[in-house]
């Protein structure tokens, strides 16, 4: 079920109106209807690996519980990793399983040794990284003190599996989130209209900009034989803005419906194309596994407090684990270690805590410095994206070798030019708003306070217009495979 779908425009009005009129007496009411319906959602997609997901979530409830009960550190450290392994293990197997056995087979291959291993003929269960790695944080801060072991298994399930965040995130804690789930909520009409006008402008950002900007990237990625180097530079633009919209687009339409049930998800984007170096890039992108990756493994491995060559093997190990869990390609693995090549400079120099707030507060436009600031590391994501986009390694050096030719500096011509001029028209609309915006939540989070309410109409009006007239073809969202 597709947030910009039919099938979501219905069933989330009904799950609102049975949460708050029907189950809204308890908080366990409440959860149950909340269980049921995420349940349901994620059934939709295919039924056979909802049994997946409770396998999961038993395993890191029951875990966490024994976790509690036992005196002995030693017990307690083996159920942990009972946890871990078999969560890894089964994130390994089907997303993992036949990329390495296909390229053991290709190692063989270059000694002369030719076999044929097994390989298995599954689908990748919609949102496993996601919820996977919800329930590994719920296991090691229980684990390590950080929360208590949850003995409700209705509101722990409903931690893991919460529709809104179970295919794509947002990454939650069970710190920032379990409470929630243990307290009954009330009904705030302000806190909802917030949450209906963030979902307005994730439809925006998905359905005009990332659909409108997914069409002309994969028509250049598919023909880039046949391209010249500027329409190729043009189209890794595309799919800049095609991920962005496409992701901060879902990040948004999840935390705006969390939002109409009286939870609070933790923010996933804030405005990383306006980042003035890599670093504070990727303070600002995919925020939750971003983090997350800091406080479970950056950390534990000590971080940056064992000297600069310990701080330089760990950001490249949470660089390329970062690109794997993306996807079984060397692509993916490519594009995270030329992230951490991007972040060494800062690392040596000591400069990537540097900028920690919006660019140009309070300002109509950046200084110049700050401009170039932005697109300097606008254009080195840009160039990463390339990669992660790519088919294989090979599609990616013949794309960025295009690039880099003569034909760079020739004007850019696409097969559907005219949906060219509509999106750059767009993207441009698209972020005035954004930079406007950009020292709130989302962008446009303080319409009411900021304009006068025909204004306000006015605009949501428009926004609804663009849903239909400027409408790209439908696709699914892209970290659906993850």
């Amino acid at each position: 079920m597709l947030f910009n779908s039919i099938g979501f425009a219905l069933f989330l009005p009904a799950v609102f109106v049975l949460h708050w009129f029907i189950a809204g007496k308890t908080v366990k009411g409440q959860n149950i209807l909340l269980l049921v319906a995420s349940y349901f959602f994620y059934a939709n997609w295919d039924w056979r690996f909802l049994f997946l997901l409770l396998f999961s979530t038993a395993l890191d409830y029951f875990s966490a519980l024994k976790i509690e009960s036992e005196t002995r550190q030693r017990a307690k450290k083996t159920w942990l990793w009972i946890s871990i392994c078999i969560n890894l293990g089964l994130l390994g197997v089907f997303k993992y399983y036949n990329f390495f056995a296909l390229s053991l087979q290709d190692a063989l291959a270059t000694v002369g040794l030719s076999v044929s291993p097994l390989l298995l003929k599954i689908i990748l269960p919609v949102g496993i990284s996601f919820y996977t790695f919800h329930g590994l944080s719920y296991i090691i801060d229980t684990y390590q003190g950080r929360i208590k072991a949850e003995r409700d298994f209705i509101t722990y399930a409903l931690f893991v599996s919460f529709f809104p965040l179970l295919v794509a995130g947002p990454i939650e804690r069970a710190t920032h989130l379990l409470p929630q789930l243990k307290t009954k909520r009330t009904f705030d009409y302000s806190n909802a209209i917030n949450g209906l006008r963030q979902i307005l402008w994730g439809l925006f950002k998905k359905v005009v900009i990332a659909d409108n900007c997914a069409e002309l990237a994969n028509v250049t990625f598919n023909s880039h034989l046949h391209l010249s180097g500027s329409s190729l530079a043009m189209g890794a633009v595309f799919f800049a803005f095609q991920i962005y919209g496409d992701f901060s687009g879902y990040s948004d339409i999840a935390i705006g419906t969390a939002r109409l049930f009286g939870i609070d998800l933790i923010r996933n984007f804030s405005f990383p194309y306006f980042s003035r170096n890599i670093a504070e890039f990727w303070r600002r992108w995919h925020i939750s596994l971003t983090t997350w990756f800091r406080d479970y493994v950056y950390i534990p491995l000590g971080g940056s407090q064992n000297g600069r060559f310990a701080a330089i093997r760990n950001t490249f190990v949470i660089f390329i684990i970062s690109g794997f869990w993306h996807g079984a390609n060397l692509t993916f693995i490519a594009w995270g270690m030329l992230h951490a090549l991007y972040f060494m400079p800062l690392l040596l120099t000591k400069t990537n805590r540097r900028y920690l707030t919006i660019v140009a507060p309070g300002k109509w436009l950046p200084g110049l410095k700050e401009t170039v600031q932005i697109l300097f590391t606008f254009s080195l994501v840009t160039f990463a994206w390339i990669f992660f986009r790519a088919d294989s390694l090979t599609h990616a050096f013949k794309y960025i070798s295009t690039i880099f030719s003569r034909t760079l500096f020739t004007v850019p011509s696409f097969y559907v030019a005219a949906n060219a001029k509509i999106t750059i028209l767009l993207l441009a609309v698209f972020l005035i708003i954004e930079w406007q915006g950009r020292e709130h939540q989302y962008a446009i989070e303080k319409l009411d306070t900021n304009f006068t309410k025909p204004v306000r109409i006015a605009f949501y009006y428009a926004i609804i217009a663009a849903l239909f007239l400027f409408a790209g073809k439908n696709q699914q969202f892209i970290y659906f495979q993850f």
